[in-house]
């Protein structure tokens, strides 16, 4: 006979003490209680892996309980809808204009979300790294050179402020700072010069983008309230996309096209 099962040969012979179940009633009832008291003392990644576990064990419980529950439920036998049939609620409207409607205001959220346009100029020649910035000297004998000066035009906001310059790595020459633009709308055929509110999309990458760096084919955004543009639910269109169409560190001013 294998060294532990004397336990439950005793058991078989003899019973159980006469408190064991009501014990192990206790015992049962206490658990939530000390599991509560665990989880409010663990921190960082034990509690993380601690709130993963009982997470999964609670929705196996979950699901158990619905599968025990669907058993005795009684439900309404579906019949197959014939083809082409058309819900209740749906019978008094007009499908087709609403839905596309819907679908295109779709559509445009979604390119918007990808930072993906028709635009005039789809391919623009690539800045190198060495183009965009030049390397600032600093430090008491001029021997650092972790700064960078962009010599491309930036757009920075209303409320920028410089950092000081020990923390400050890319400079943004004020000469250089634009905020607004020269926007042509193409079916207007009319040019407004509009504020503009931000730098969507540096086509050089994201960096650029955060930086506010306004190059040929970057996307802005332009107030267009005082055009009085208008959504299809009547509301004013406040801000609107615009892709730059020259060289504005060569021209001196921001020129672009509204995105329709």
């Amino acid at each position: 006979m294998p060294q532990n099962e004397h336990i439950e040969l005793f058991q078989k012979r003899y019973g159980r003490r006469l408190d064991y179940y009501e014990k192990k009633r206790k015992k049962e009832a206490r658990e939530p209680h000390k599991r509560s008291a665990v989880a409010k003392k663990l921190i960082g990644l034990k509690a993380k892996l601690y709130a993963k576990k009982r997470h999964s064990e609670k929705v196996t419980m979950k699901k158990t309980i619905q599968q025990h529950s669907e058993r005795t439920n009684k439900h309404k036998v579906e019949e197959d809808a014939a083809p082409g049939a058309i819900p209740a609620y749906l019978l008094d409207r007009e499908q087709t204009s609403r839905a596309k409607v819907l679908s295109n205001t779709i559509k445009q959220k979604r390119k918007e979300k990808a930072g993906k346009w028709e635009v005039p100029l789809p391919k623009v020649r690539p800045v190198a790294e060495d183009e965009m910035f030049r390397v600032m000297r600093s430090g008491k004998r001029q021997k650092k050179s972790w700064k960078r000066m962009i010599t491309k035009a930036t757009f920075v906001g209303p409320g920028f402020t410089r950092k000081p310059p020990k923390y400050e790595r890319f400079i943004r020459p004020s000469g250089l700072r634009f905020t607004k633009a020269h926007i042509t709308h193409p079916e207007l055929k009319c040019t407004f010069q509009l504020d503009i509110l931000g730098v969507k999309k540096n086509p050089n990458g994201p960096m650029y983008s955060s930086l506010g760096v306004l190059t040929k084919g970057t996307v802005i955004e332009v107030n267009v309230s005082e055009l009085g543009l208008v959504t299809p639910g009547g509301k004013v269109v406040w801000g609107k996309y615009a892709q730059v169409t020259n060289n504005p560190e060569n021209d001196g001013c921001v020129n672009g096209v509204l995105l329709v």
